[in-house]
């Protein structure tokens, strides 16, 4: 028997080293954000970035930000994975 968690939040916490409460903290201050503000999402891209631990380049940086200024956020997390490899 395997004494892996399922829980997601225990996941993204030993593979990226965030904790559940960064998570909702996180969570919290994007509910009412306006994901068409390229200074909002900027921001936020950072702030994951940096609670990653996980450097960006500018680059990268712009792309993200204007797929998600633009709506075009893929609907799935293999599509979603593939947005961040690029």
């Amino acid at each position: 028997m395997s004494n892996k968690s399922n829980n997601p939040f225990d996941k993204i916490q030993q593979s990226a080293g965030i904790s559940p409460s960064e998570i909702y903290k996180v969570a919290d201050s994007v509910k009412n954000a306006d994901f068409s503000d390229e200074k909002t999402v900027r921001r936020l891209v950072r702030q994951l970035a940096k609670m990653a631990n996980k450097p960006i380049s500018r680059e990268k940086e712009d792309k993200l930000v204007k797929s998600i200024t633009n709506n075009k956020v893929p609907g799935d997390l293999n599509s979603l994975n593939q947005l961040f490899k690029k």
